[in-house]
């Protein structure tokens, strides 16, 4: 997330806030591309799939970035790890917040596809 997460909670409790953020912003860019796509005849894939890439371009980026580079990116010394460690809120649980992130995206945008009609109803 691109905001300060200082008001955030801790463990899971902070991933399922980052999820909820997560799923609205998956809800209302599917009715973005929902309506940019009815006009430009796309398909339930491509609305669907460019939502869900939107989504988590805009919630989840940062914190997949820092659980990508705390896993593979080169820190020679600990005083570069401790300055690294102390930019990220809860450390602890940045793959709880990045998984839920993840779902919440997924949820989010079929949810708003379920409300716009999916094929479940038939045409």
């Amino acid at each position: 997330m691109n905001y300060d997460q200082a008001w955030m909670g801790y463990g899971w409790i902070g991933g399922v806030e980052a999820g909820a953020i997560s799923l609205v912003a998956g809800f209302v860019l599917y009715l973005v591309f929902h309506w940019l796509g009815r006009r430009n005849g796309w398909s339930d894939a491509r609305r669907v799939g460019w939502a869900y890439f939107a989504a988590l371009v805009l919630s989840a980026r940062v914190d997949a970035w820092n659980l990508f580079y705390f896993n593979y990116g080169r820190l020679q010394s600990l005083q570069l790890l401790s300055a690294k460690l102390a930019e990220v809120h809860d450390p602890d649980g940045i793959g709880t917040r990045v998984l839920c992130e993840l779902i919440g995206a997924a949820a989010g945008v079929f949810v708003a596809w379920a409300v716009c009609g999916g094929h479940w109803r038939g045409r």
